[in-house]
């Protein structure tokens, strides 16, 4: 588990496919931790990249390692290429919960409507697929590439539900959220509670 508050910003820095046919295979992605502090990290522990879960294969001291196999790579982005990548080491009993309960699997990939300056805010605008329009909520919880966030307004429209984020200026400054662009994908992962409880409406009384 995860808070959806980020750590630190990584930069990937080589992606090797495993030996094999590079059309289905997975990927060895070397990291550069940035400020991220891998003391107390050991093999197997896991890290949130962009909001992905994954496993820690090796480490040294400024960086570490993961494979990813081919299917999480169709389903999430910014795995798939050399650049920045927000980090987030896994929850710890006693930790403190900064964001909310995040578990580090990508329910879906949104696009970016709308990301321009508000004030001294940005306004971030993201449509996401109709599959996740029951977890979207005012005021509720929502993870964009691994970044706790609280929805400020939600609008169903055709195709999926648009949600828009008030973003304050830490927040542009400390994560990869500042590289944002119209048209880019994003990982989105919606609030645990809200899955839970979608679930049980939908059961027959």
């Amino acid at each position: 588990m995860f808070t959806g508050i980020v750590a630190a910003v990584g930069q990937i820095q080589s992606i090797e496919p495993f030996a094999g046919d590079k059309a289905d295979t997975g990927v060895h992605i070397k990291i550069h931790a940035g400020g991220l502090d891998l003391a107390d990290v050991g093999l197997g522990d896991s890290i949130a990249i962009q909001g992905a879960c994954m496993t820690v294969v090796s480490k040294d001291a400024v960086g570490f390692s993961v494979d990813v196999s081919r299917e999480s790579l169709r389903l999430t982005m910014g795995l798939d290429a050399p650049g920045p990548v927000n980090l987030e080491k896994s929850l710890r009993i006693g930790d403190q919960i900064g964001g909310h309960l995040v578990s580090g699997h990508v329910d879906g990939l949104g696009e970016v409507i709308k990301f321009e300056p508000v004030g001294e805010s940005w306004e971030l605008v993201v449509q996401a697929p109709a599959s996740l329009a029951a977890f979207l909520a005012y005021k509720g919880s929502i993870t964009v590439n691994g970044v706790s966030l609280t929805v400020n307004r939600v609008e169903d429209v055709a195709g999926g539900t648009r949600f828009s984020i008030n973003l304050i200026p830490h927040t542009i400054a400390v994560t990869t959220l500042q590289h944002l662009k119209v048209g880019q994908r994003v990982n989105l992962e919606v609030d645990t509670i809200a899955r839970y409880v979608q679930r049980m409406l939908s059961l027959p009384k």
